[in-house]
Formats: C-alpha cells, sequence, structure tokens
C-alpha cells in the first residue's frame, strides 16, 4: 500500500504532541471540543430517530446513523482532539520512535479528560434548551442508554475494539484521498457502519449518557451503569486503535517504511 497516508498519520501526531507541549491548556480546550462536535452528532441523530422511534419503523436506526456522520465531519474538518483516534497516532508514532511512550500516555490522559470535561459541558447546554425535555423526543435516546448501561460487559468490551477499528479507519481512508468529497463520503460511509452495527465508542456514549442523565431519566441508567459501561468500552476502544490500527499498520509496512531512509 502506499506510504502517504501513514507519513500523514505521524505528522498528525507530531503536530498534536507539540500544540500539547505548547500549551496543555489548549490541548484539553481541544479535547472538550472534539466530544462536543460528538455531541453535535449524538442531538441530531437521536432527534431524526426519535420520529421513526415513535412510529416503530425499521428506518430507525439506519437514518439516526446516517445523520451522525456529522460528527466526524465536524471533527475532522473543525479541529478538536479525540480520544479514540488518538490510539492510533500516538501509537504509530510512538512505534516509528517519533514519540516517547510516557508522552503518549500523558496524551491518551489529557484527551480522554478533556473529551469527558466536553461531553458534560455539552449535556448541560443541551439541558438548558430544553429541547430534549419531551418524551417524545427523548423516549429514543433514552431506550438505547437503558441497553448499553445493561449489556453485558465482554460483549461491550468486544464491540468496542471493532468499534475503534472502523472509526480509525473512517479517519485513515480518507487520507488516501486527494479531494474533499471521496474524503466526505467515506467518512460520513464508516460512521454509517459502526452506528448500524451496534458497535460500542467511548466518547460518543460519553456524550449519550451525559445528556440521558441530565434528563428525566428511569432509574434503569445510573452513574453507576454509565462507569460500567465506559470502563470497557474504553479499554476496547484503546485495544482497537492501538493494537489492530497503530500496531498492525506500523507491523505489516516496515518494510516498505524502512526503504524510504
Amino acid at each position: 500500500m502506499e506510504i502517504k497516508p501513514l507519513q500523514g498519520v505521524e505528522e498528525l501526531a507530531l503536530k498534536k504532541h507539540k500544540i500539547f507541549k505548547n500549551s496543555r491548556l489548549r490541548y484539553l480546550a481541544r479535547s472538550m471540543l472534539a466530544s462536543m462536535f460528538i455531541g453535535f452528532g449524538v442531538i441530531v441523530a437521536f432527534k431524526t430517530g426519535s420520529f421513526f422511534f415513535l412510529e416503530h419503523s425499521p428506518l430507525t436506526y439506519p437514518m439516526a446513523a446516517l445523520t451522525f456522520g456529522a460528527a466526524i465531519i465536524l471533527i475532522a474538518y473543525g479541529g478538536g482532539d479525540l480520544f479514540t483516534g488518538n490510539t492510533f497516532y500516538f501509537t504509530y508514532a510512538a512505534l516509528r520512535k517519533k514519540m516517547a511512550w510516557s508522552a503518549v500516555w500523558k496524551l491518551w490522559t489529557y484527551s480522554y479528560i478533556g473529551n469527558i470535561l466536553g461531553a458534560i459541558a455539552f449535556a448541560l447546554l443541551i439541558y438548558t434548551t430544553g429541547l430534549f425535555n419531551e418524551s417524545s423526543v427523548n423516549g429514543f435516546l433514552l431506550s438505547v442508554v437503558e441497553k448499553k448501561v445493561s449489556a453485558p460487559i465482554m460483549e461491550l468490551f468486544f464491540r468496542a475494539i471493532l468499534c475503534n477499528w472502523l472509526v480509525c479507519l473512517a479517519f485513515f481512508i480518507p487520507m488516501n484521498f486527494d479531494s474533499d468529497g471521496p474524503k466526505l463520503f467515506s467518512m460520513v460511509l464508516f460512521v454509517f457502519c459502526f452506528f448500524i452495527s451496534g458497535y460500542e465508542h467511548s466518547i460518543a456514549n460519553m456524550c449519550t449518557f451525559a445528556i440521558a442523565l441530565v434528563l428525566d431519566h428511569p432509574e434503569s441508567i445510573s452513574f453507576y451503569g454509565v462507569v460500567r459501561n465506559l470502563i470497557p468500552v474504553t479499554i476496547g476502544n484503546l485495544i482497537g486503535g492501538s493494537i489492530f490500527m497503530g500496531f498492525m499498520y506500523h507491523y505489516v509496512n516496515k518494510p516498505f517504511l524502512d526503504d524510504t531512509h
């Protein structure tokens, strides 16, 4: 395969690291932006899906999945630092010996904390709008959250591995294209695939859970259930991005990359 996209991954990781070294506060703010952008995607997806959910339509999930693509476009073009994508970028850069593993862990920690803070801030903003207060609007979102917080832990873990493998590909594959049209199409297509498949994305879950918790929610949705979901999902996302993307792409392309020196 061509090494140009892999060079792009390396450059992106080093750029993020430079921002972090210049100002940890700015890096934290960028991470908050990323989860807020996902929050916009969550809102439009569940708002769209709710129209079909009320009619018990089989199009509920496909329509929600289609509109959730707005989130990845906002992150890719609007900036922001997403923990899940960073599991790929920083692992690859560290394996290429362009970054120290100690820096990788710091960047992962800061981006994850920033993503949590952004999810909370966005949920509070949504609460103040009153747009999701009615049960006719929030019913679909709360029903999905109920399933997520009660799903078996091992199933959540493996769904999370597959999720971040696919989501990292959604950022990586467009690096092969020069024009924005194919980039946008492939991003939205891959995100549609992840959403419709029922995989688990830790940051998207954070945003969805935070919104559910500030609404009038049933007792089956609790802070304990949220943590119970996020721990295995975060670990699974980390494996999906670092092993299946970072390590795998470094391993299979190492001979070609070494030849470029």
